[in-house]
């Protein structure tokens, strides 16, 4: 018998919107501005253009200073530090340059991305433990500590490297939008330079893309799968936050590929890290899982809902209305974890699919006690009280169709 060894101390409450530190509102020093040899410019030096990030000096500093910050008070329970390094509302203020990029990246919203990698590492069937108790069979401390060390870098991978890129890019690209709801985040508020943001996003993303070739070599891939899905995952993340794209624009597509690249790829990366995709099965799941992470999404854009109206973005909540989005949100996560449950049934996983079932009332409840009254008010609350089953229910999925005999 193979398992997993998984951490059950990293379900918090994960994909929230929480808020970097406050921070002065200022101009952008222009001492900082200088360009990156290693990025092509145009002809113009008053307007230049570093794919895949634009980078123009002067706009962005005129129109980011055109509004006052608004208020993000310091908590006083003493996490205020801690807070700052997660990339969390309420935290201190900073002057260190590596505090305020790893703020960038938000910690915070690693830890989902960690739990997709260990889901899909235990829907392989292939991870073996250091020492297992429950199956003397599964005992090779070397195969363990090869299997550990594998599944730490693609965690490494998923979390700092490219989910760090995927932050930093879409506070480059919201920087107007933040300059309306948060203007005490780091980009508009002037605590980091243009131009070390940018050295940021290429930093990450070339990093990410060097761990995901070394997974590949490592697990003896003859197709560079984790290489691949590294790309592609990095192209979401852009084609999502920037122009002329810039799916967050469109309240379906932004959402969906929200919820995909929170599950889906890297449910496909701790897979193809231990085992193989090769049943369409690997790939329907986590799909239907990123379609309740739709709804998870729209959760979040309801507190933007004023700097969306303003600037044209076309999030849900803002083509429905707060109350037809609420409804959509409850909808994707319920039925589509009804739609999981029953598959899991048809193939005779019954005591699985009693568990997701068992897993989903609690949502349900706190649906219809925190997110229908109110979801503005208590999104934040409803995801703390709600993702911690949400995300149990996965890990029991993937826990499934890693011990299920495909073969009977």
């Amino acid at each position: 018998m193979k398992s997993l060894l998984l951490a059950p101390l990293l379900v918090t409450p994960t994909v929230l919107a929480f808020s970097p530190a406050p921070r002065s509102f200022a101009g952008l020093s222009t001492q900082h501005q200088s360009s990156l040899s290693m990025l092509p410019t145009n002809s113009n030096d008053e307007d230049r253009t570093y794919y895949p990030v634009p980078f123009n000096t002067e706009s962005s500093t005129s129109r980011l200073g055109a509004l006052p910050p608004k208020s993000n008070e310091e908590v006083t329970d003493g996490s205020a530090d801690a807070r700052q390094l997660l990339g969390l509302k309420g935290a201190s203020e900073t002057d260190d340059i590596w505090k305020i990029r790893l703020q960038l990246t938000k910690p915070v919203t690693w830890i989902p991305l960690v739990w997709g990698v260990m889901c899909g590492a235990a829907a392989s069937g292939n991870y073996h433990w250091i020492w297992n108790p429950f199956d003397p069979n599964d005992r090779n401390v070397m195969l363990g500590l090869e299997d550990t060390a594998k599944g730490f870098v693609a965690m490494i991978l998923a979390g700092p490297f490219l989910t760090g890129y995927t932050q930093t890019i879409n506070d480059w690209y919201d920087r107007e939008i933040d300059a309306i709801n948060e203007p005490y985040r780091p980009i508009p508020s002037g605590a980091i330079s243009e131009g070390q943001v940018i050295f940021q996003i290429w930093a990450l993303f070339l990093g990410g893309l060097g761990i995901a070739y070394g997974l590949d070599v490592w697990s003896g891939h003859d197709f560079p799968t984790v290489l691949a899905l590294s790309v592609f995952g990095s192209f979401i993340a852009y084609i999502y936050s920037a122009p002329p794209l810039k799916l967050k624009q469109n309240g379906w597509a932004g959402s969906f590929a929200l919820g995909c690249s929170y599950i889906s790829l890297p449910w496909w990366c701790g897979q193809a890290v231990f085992g193989s995709l090769d049943r369409p099965v690997y790939f329907i799941l986590p799909v239907l899982y990123s379609i309740a992470g739709l709804g998870i999404a729209i959760v979040n854009d309801f507190k933007s809902v004023e700097g969306d109206r303003q600037l044209g973005l076309n999030s849900l909540p803002v083509a429905f209305g707060i109350d037809g989005a609420k409804y959509l949100c409850a909808g994707a996560i319920t039925f589509t974890q009804m739609g999981v449950a029953a598959y899991l049934q048809s193939i005779g996983e019954t005591t699985y699919a009693a568990i997701l079932l068992g897993l989903l009332l609690p949502q349900v409840f706190f649906q219809v006690t925190l997110l229908l009254p109110d979801p503005v008010a208590n999104d934040v609350k409803f995801q703390a009280q709600s993702q911690p089953f949400f995300v149990f229910g996965i890990l029991a999925t993937a826990l499934c169709i890693g011990h299920h005999d495909f073969s009977v």
